[in-house]
């Protein structure tokens, strides 16, 4: 069974509760949204996928009649209200795309969340935490409780896995989705199945390197993350991004017998701050930044000969355009490609929103880290928790 095959539907929540009108549901969604500081007024959102992929489950159960109320984290607050962590951004974009659904304030500025606090649980499906927006407690408790929260269901915090144990509970349309898409990468890929990782760091995404070799055809890695790699093919980096430390465990990998594909050239900045293409050997001083053309070309043959792509991390310092053709270059491969494409989120997902294609992927994960974690551990706390549910 898929990991996505246990899971409670909305549906099974509806027949549970003898339908939904007058019932009051608690969603816990993922508005942990970017936002770009405005000079003399409150933060803005950069960027409003996470509050419009919730948009299918609110709709629904608003459509049915359900008082709805969503939920969410925003940052990293330490456990108090701190205002630059409001979620007042989410509240008014909110207001305008669902207007019958109801917000509180950001979850974290409770030390309960993050400690997976049964009082907190207690208090939150009681209906008593509400912080800013001029809202009253409402003290009515929820009569259900849906989960469209895939970029936070890898963490077991209170408004993830303690609801399940105390209501009748379901996943999102979202969550369902996340977790058909990515669960089935393990198990259901259409083969031939390339994934193309990058980002900074080896140690960030060894575990799901690992387990990708168990089920891919090819891993295809670029970014920051190559150059330990190259090391461990005893290649020079210069000044490259390297962890000496999984040298050792790059070498084991390179030499497992795992089809493996490293850039073979370079886009480098050299000490005098002029950017150069080189080979896979970089000199004292030169810093790589990017994949080169060649392997941009490389790559696009891997992936034009896929039937299943997953990609997860920029190839290079796409924030620079000097350092941007790699991503641009693999961004379009999958584009262009006719295997189903999936975009594990974080900078990736950034990536094809900035080079406007992202309508040319089948799937746009919404949780980075959630994605990987599932990849690599076949399970995520947020959906062990939906399907031990007690209340279903």
């Amino acid at each position: 069974m898929s990991v996505a095959g246990g899971l409670p539907a909305l549906e099974d929540l509806e027949q549970r509760l003898g339908g939904l009108d007058g019932r009051r549901i608690l969603v816990r969604c993922d508005f942990n949204v970017p936002l770009r500081d405005v000079p003399g007024g409150r933060p803005e959102i950069a960027d409003d996928l996470r509050i419009r992929a919730a948009l299918p489950t609110l709709s629904w159960l608003t459509e049915r009649g359900a008082a709805v109320t969503a939920c969410s984290h925003l940052g990293r607050p330490s456990g108090t209200p701190e205002e630059r962590y409001s979620l007042a951004p989410v509240a008014e974009r909110l207001a305008m795309v669902a207007p019958d659904v109801a917000l509180v304030e950001n979850l974290r500025f409770h030390a309960g969340e993050t400690a997976n606090d049964p009082a907190f649980v207690d208090a939150l499906l009681a209906g008593e935490i509400v912080v800013g927006f001029g809202g009253a407690v409402t003290s009515m408790p929820f009569d259900g409780y849906v989960n469209d929260a895939f970029g936070a269901s890898h963490r077991s915090h209170a408004s993830i896995v303690g609801p399940p144990q105390r209501l009748a509970s379901a996943a999102g349309r979202l969550l369902h989705r996340e977790a058909e898409v990515l669960g089935g990468l393990r198990t259901d890929a259409k083969r031939p199945f390339v994934a193309v990782l990058g980002g900074a760091k080896v140690s960030d995404k060894l575990g799901v390197v690992e387990a990708l070799l168990s089920v891919v055809d090819t891993l295809v890695i670029g970014g920051g993350m190559c150059f330990t790699f190259l090391a461990a093919l005893g290649h020079s980096i210069g000044d490259s991004l390297c962890e000496p430390d999984f040298i050792e465990t790059c070498t084991r990998l390179l030499d497992s017998g795992a089809n493996i594909v490293l850039p073979a050239d370079i886009t480098a900045l050299d000490a005098g701050g002029t950017v150069r293409q080189m080979g896979r050997s970089l000199p004292d001083g030169c810093r790589g930044l990017d994949i080169g053309p060649g392997s941009a070309a490389e790559f696009d043959d891997v992936i034009a000969g896929a039937r299943t792509v997953f990609w997860n991390g920029p190839m290079g310092m796409f924030e620079d355009e000097r350092f941007a053709a790699g991503t641009r270059a693999v961004a379009q491969s999958l584009a262009d490609c006719r295997a189903f494409t999936v975009v594990g989120g974080g900078d990736s997902a950034a990536a094809v929103a900035q080079f406007g294609i992202a309508p040319y992927m089948d799937h746009i994960s919404t949780g980075g880290g959630a994605g990987l974690e599932l990849i690599e551990h076949g399970d995520l706390p947020g959906l062990a928790a939906l399907r031990d549910s007690a209340g279903n």
